[in-house]
């Protein structure tokens, strides 16, 4: 097959790394003031009623307080290539252990002056935070803060245990500070969603609780209070609503102990880039097979070393089907590097399989 043509289309999209995001919030220039009234909540002088004590109120009064506002300054260049203040950019946070880890989107912290953005706890102290390491392939970062005396992390949940239907909570702050802490409900709307079949790294949630910009890196919880998910993207088009994703608690947590570790993310590595059926097709190139079509190899990548080719395409790893790049990416993940997997592929129509010793990449 020739696809040579092809290759510089696909492979733009197929080195797409992140995960499809809304977007943390940024004022550009001045900070946009809303006419907005918050009162002070007063004391309560009679007890709520069970009507009124929610399984909402109750997780929201459990897990409120672990959420946090990340702001972060924002520089770009003029025209004389100086760097100028451009204003700044903000989200949400979620503090996670009592050392003051906060876990929040990459796309939130990305470009912080000095690795240094400013927390808004929810007492409403502001403290200096430090982002000790970011992963743009996941969309996720760690800040840490100095703890503070009366620290309340969140608790930890079991995303692997959702079920579609149940209630879902999320917490942040939309569309800046001014709206910090704000609740909304729904329910697990789906699970295992793909958004961005080439650079997403994980199957998502998706949930109908309002997800608005600012609410990046805030907290999905269950009715428990426990977190399931860091809230990452919506769906922005006219005419669609209540489509929001999270990162899935497990698979954040994987990344963040890594983070916390070695200041990056490690990962296996198998040097392929390599697109499915429906990409093919997306991009004009004539692919009807199963499994994944190999556009282009690192040269000096594990799976080159191992004889595999352009054009060869990927069936199973370690005996498990592969029919999209997320499943692959998923059963490579899965894995340490060094490791050794059995590769199946088809080459010139000819069925062969191959061991293939997994190398290494890392974050940054």
């Amino acid at each position: 097959m020739n696809f040579s043509k092809y290759k510089k289309s696909i492979i733009a999209c197929v080195l797409a790394l992140g995960i499809g995001v809304g977007g943390g919030y940024y004022f550009f220039g001045n900070p946009i003031t809303y006419q907005t009234t918050v009162r002070e909540q007063t004391k309560q002088t009679k007890p709520i009623t069970d009507t009124r004590n929610t399984y909402v109120v109750q997780a929201a009064k459990e897990s409120g307080p672990a959420v946090v506002g990340i702001t972060t300054q924002v520089f770009q260049k003029d025209i004389f290539n100086r760097t100028i203040y451009a204003g700044e950019g903000v989200g949400s946070g979620v503090l996670i252990d009592n050392d003051g880890h906060i876990v929040t989107n990459n796309h939130v912290v990305a470009g912080a002056k000095n690795g240094e953005v400013t927390v808004s706890l929810s007492n409403g102290s502001t403290v200096t935070g430090t982002v000790i390491g970011t992963d743009a392939q996941t969309d996720l970062a760690v800040v840490k803060i100095d703890p503070p005396k009366d620290i309340q992390p969140i608790k930890i949940g079991d995303s692997d245990s959702l079920q579609v239907g149940e209630p879902a909570i999320a917490i942040g702050n939309p569309l800046g500070l001014e709206f910090k802490g704000s609740v909304t409900s729904g329910v697990i709307s789906a699970l295992a969603r793909t958004i961005d079949d080439q650079g997403q790294r994980f199957p998502l949630i998706q949930t109908d609780a309002a997800i608005n910009p600012g609410n990046s890196g805030g907290a999905l919880i269950n009715a428990d209070g426990e977190l399931i998910g860091i809230n990452s993207s919506k769906i922005s088009k006219e005419g669609v609503e209540g489509m929001g994703f999270a990162i899935p608690i497990n698979s954040a947590m994987t990344v963040v102990d890594s983070i916390i570790k070695n200041g990056k993310v490690v990962r296996p590595y198998i040097g392929v880039w390599a697109v499915d059926r429906q990409t093919a097709a997306r991009n004009n190139v004539s692919y009807e097979g199963e499994g994944l079509l190999i556009v282009q190899l690192d040269a000096n990548g594990p799976a080159a070393q191992a004889g595999l080719v352009e054009g060869d395409t990927i069936a199973q790893v370690d005996g498990k089907d592969i029919s999209t790049l997320l499943e692959l990416k998923e059963q490579i993940d899965a894995k340490s590097p060094g490791d050794t997997v059995l590769v199946s592929y088809t080459h010139n129509g000819k069925m062969k399989s191959t061991q293939l010793k997994l190398g290494q990449v890392s974050s940054n």
